[in-house]
């Protein structure tokens, strides 16, 4: 069995979808896939609701800003290239849906289904105020250390 690793970078719609195409093709060929979210690529995993009450210690105001900024869920991405203004994220869709294509919140829910190891950067979540509460659910926590673990057994190391 190879084992294939994706650090998730980007929060563009594109990007992110691109990333999940490749992880589930890699699950589906009986690779070990390990996604490694960090940053703007939280903003994938993120709960559209919000989450509920936070624990922990409180946000400071920038991370509030953060949070309020940033969208919530794989479907409120924006598009790397032309966005206009959001409608390139609903046209993308339109042509997707028409084409059978599976949306990124599909993409997510089959790479889970598919055992893929989510991880999030806890560094990343503090720097950016985002708390586990605010993520889906089965993922776990770590450091980058975690993920060079990771990528030190891998035969394929990708940055998107």
């Amino acid at each position: 069995m190879s084992k294939k690793t994706i650090i998730l970078f980007s929060g563009d719609y594109d990007k992110v979808m691109a990333a999940f195409v490749i992880a589930n093709g890699a699950a589906a060929m009986d690779d070990e896939v390990t996604m490694f979210f960090t940053f703007w690529g939280l903003n994938a995993i993120r709960k559209p609701e919000g989450g509920g009450a936070l624990t922990g210690k409180p946000k400071s105001t920038i991370q509030k800003m953060f949070s309020a900024m940033m969208p919530r869920g794989a479907e409120r991405l924006r598009m790397s290239k032309m966005n206009f203004a959001g409608a390139g994220p609903k046209m993308l869709k339109m042509v997707m849906k028409s084409e059978n294509v599976m949306s990124v919140s599909q993409l997510i829910e089959t790479a889970q289904e598919q055992n893929i190891k989510f991880i999030a950067c806890t560094m990343s979540m503090d720097v950016m105020g985002i708390r586990q509460e605010e993520l889906i659910d089965g993922i776990e926590y770590a450091g980058v250390a975690t993920y060079l673990a990771e990528a030190d057994e891998g035969n394929v190391n990708l940055f998107i």
